[in-house]
């Protein structure tokens, strides 16, 4: 099972009165952004304010020289190549600047390296071949700013270059014409967290003579696309760019980007930042994940509505493709961490030979969700291998692989996603060394935010509407998440085909629905007289003309469980199966304590993971001796555990405990994996 801290908001009801009344916004409203950190009204007046507000463009540093530079290329009808990258942010960053340069009748074309045969950023052989075509020079879009070398090598062979990225720079930047990332240190921008795409339209702003409201029309749709897929925060300018993006798909989206909704099946009254992130960005990846991203960048860049509509079908068929290698690969790499006890370190690491190294990423990010730990997935290829790794709240990836370093060939990243590649034959070395590392730190629950508790009698359409202000929802602005506390379950119902659950509580005096989707009857460890916790999402959706309130379950779990001690017993018990030195006395259960484990397992087949929420909320016995007892009785053969349920073996016979090694072991003080 996987625990989360929920970590609930406490308002300042007073506070949020006096912001709902000076700012004239609903009271709901103001309750959510005073519990997220809003307390000035001009900040909140900025938040749910439809106006355009922009960045100045000339805070970043070089971009005037960058501009310049490009602009005499252009004069001097000088072949540009605009060198981008295979993600969505790259991608659309290479329409954006490609389509301005065009306009402008500039000599100009375009180029995305291979994700498999090339990689990430700038490379020698690209680099000659775009010698060979006479281009001149190169700019750069989300990528460039540790390319020192290919850019030297460029300017031997007499191409200059302009870089435009928002990564981290080394200490030592490349010796281009321009410079321009907000993340320069001697770069005086005021906001720091734009992507790639943003970055180049500044540029196309400056080059142009013109304010971003005055350019934001024409592209506002790719900015929109590239900074929700870059999962960037949407706050300050990037809201704006996200609010003005999301207006311009309603209502007058590219030809490429009309094709993609309508392969996907999106209303395009209905856009929002999470439809476009679950909808046209993913489409746009599979094109570099599975295929070629030029193809995306053709659909972006097409005015033909049969072509861009072929395109999206074929970028279509890629995501369903790249959906179906995910699944196959995270069926394998759940078997590797279950068979092999990688669930119980502190970091899983995973590897597979053949793992597309297009999906690892994803991978990685429903391992760490599935088992709440830092998660990476390597894929073999040869004698050398590439993995994804993805984190959660309190521990640092790049922190962690600059520490195993020396297993790596090189690694790159920021605190919760990063990647790496190492020769294969030190993988097994590599998940030690980070596992090590992990074990200097105290056991770290993954959280889960939530904005604040609500009374479910209070829930209504209306509050469900009031909080659409509030979006674009996404990264550094979620969609809000509440608390129901205490809530007996009383009637489950499966939907769609058994795959999900349709749960039906009681409150007091108040009856109310919640939908569980992705959970299955079989999987479902609750039952019907538990009273549950739920973190839930509010969504108002129109149906045969009337609206309704839909209540998603985002987590719940047993009501009063204590969050301390529940770590300290997962922690006791992870740190024990994966070879820890752990106190004995905390883990072995008594004779008595084993046989009434098996008693509640004898009586009925169960689900493991609800043994676990009981013996965390009832800690007569404790998680961490009752998941010993259990494996005890397996070892002895009293009881089977398959896919997840513990059923007692009828025709075992008794045997002394003393026959378990591992409560042998345990009895005489060891540690026994």
């Amino acid at each position: 099972m996987t625990f989360k801290k929920w970590l609930v908001g406490t308002p300042d009801r007073q506070l949020a009165k006096n912001l709902a009344e000076e700012c004239d916004i609903d009271p709901f409203v103001a309750l959510i952004a005073s519990v997220r950190g809003y307390s000035d009204p001009s900040e909140i007046e900025q938040l749910v304010s439809s106006e355009l507000c922009f960045c100045d463009p000339y805070e970043l540093i070089d971009i005037e020289k960058a501009a310049e530079a490009v602009n005499t290329a252009i004069r001097e009808n000088k072949k540009i190549a605009v060198f981008g990258d295979y993600d969505c942010d790259g991608v659309t960053a290479t329409a954006l600047l490609y389509d301005y340069l065009a306009s402008r009748g500039a000599n100009v074309i375009s180029y995305i390296p291979d994700r498999i045969l090339e990689g990430y950023g700038m490379n020698k052989s690209a680099i000659e071949k775009l010698k060979g075509e006479g281009v001149e020079l190169i700019i750069t879009v989300d990528n460039g700013i540790s390319s020192k070398e290919e850019i030297a090598f460029a300017e031997g062979l007499g191409i200059k270059t302009v870089v435009t990225d928002h990564h981290l720079p080394p200490e030592e930047l490349p010796n281009a014409l321009a410079v321009v990332d907000p993340h320069r240190a001697d770069c005086p921008s005021s906001f720091k967290e734009v992507c790639g795409v943003c970055v180049a339209f500044k540029l196309v702003c400056v080059m142009d003579g013109k304010e971003p409201e005055e350019l934001i029309s024409r592209y506002g749709d790719l900015l929109a696309v590239g900074t929700i897929g870059d999962v960037m925060p949407l706050t300050d300018e990037n809201r704006s760019i996200v609010r003005a993006g999301v207006n311009k798909i309603k209502n007058n989206a590219r030809v490429g980007i009309a094709a993609l909704i309508s392969v996907s099946g999106i209303e395009k009254a209905g856009i929002t930042a999470g439809k476009i992130a679950y909808g046209i960005v993913p489409r746009i990846n599979a094109a570099g994940r599975m295929g070629s991203a030029q193809r995306a960048l053709e659909l972006l860049l097409s005015n033909n509505m049969l072509e861009a509509l072929k395109i999206a079908n074929e970028l279509d068929t890629l995501n369903a493709d790249r959906q179906g290698v995910e699944r196959k690969i995270l069926e394998e790499a759940i078997l590797q961490v279950e068979t092999c006890g990688y669930k119980y370190n502190r970091v899983i690491v995973v590897s597979g030979d053949g793992w597309n190294l297009g999906v690892v990423g994803i991978v990685a990010s429903r391992l760490m969700e599935r088992f709440g730990k830092p998660t990476f997935v390597v894929g073999i290829d040869g004698d050398i291998a590439h993995g994804s790794g993805r984190s959660i709240d309190g521990f640092s990836l790049y922190d962690a692989m600059n520490a195993c370093s020396d297993t790596l060939v090189k690694f790159g990243g920021h605190t919760l996603a990063g990647g790496i590649t190492l020769e294969t034959s030190r993988i097994d070395e590599f998940r030690k060394s980070i596992n090590d590392y992990a074990k200097r730190f105290a056991y770290n629950l993954p959280t889960l935010r939530l904005d604040c508790r609500i009374n479910p009698a209070g829930m209504s359409v209306d509050m469900a509407d009031s909080i659409k202000v509030l979006e674009p929802f996404g990264n550094g602005n979620p969609s809000p998440i509440f608390g129901i506390f205490e809530a007996t379950l009383s009637t489950i119902t499966p939907i769609g085909n058994g795959k999900h659950l349709r749960l039906l509580f009681t409150k007091g005096n108040n009856t109310f629905q919640a939908l569980l989707f992705g959970v299955t009857p079989e999987q479902f460890c609750f039952a019907c007289g538990d009273v549950l916790d739920l973190a839930v999402t509010l969504e108002s959706n129109l149906y045969k003309g009337n609206y309704t309130l839909s209540v998603q379950i985002k987590a719940l779990r047993l009501s009063g469980i204590n969050e301390d001690l529940a770590e300290s017993e997962l922690a006791l018990y992870n740190d024990y199966k994966s070879g820890l030195a752990v106190n004995s006395n905390g883990l072995l259960p008594t004779r008595q304590e084993v046989g009434k484990v098996y008693k509640t397992i004898s009586s009925a087949p169960v689900l493991r993971d609800r043994i676990g929420y009981l013996s965390l909320k009832n800690q007569d016995i404790g998680y961490a001796k009752t998941e010993i007892a259990i494996d005890v009785l397996c070892e002895l053969g009293l009881i089977n555990s398959q896919k997840g349920f513990l059923t007692a073996v009828k025709t075992a016979t008794k045997t002394d405990l003393m026959n378990s090694a591992i409560y042998k072991q345990l009895s005489e003080g060891g540690n026994m994996v």
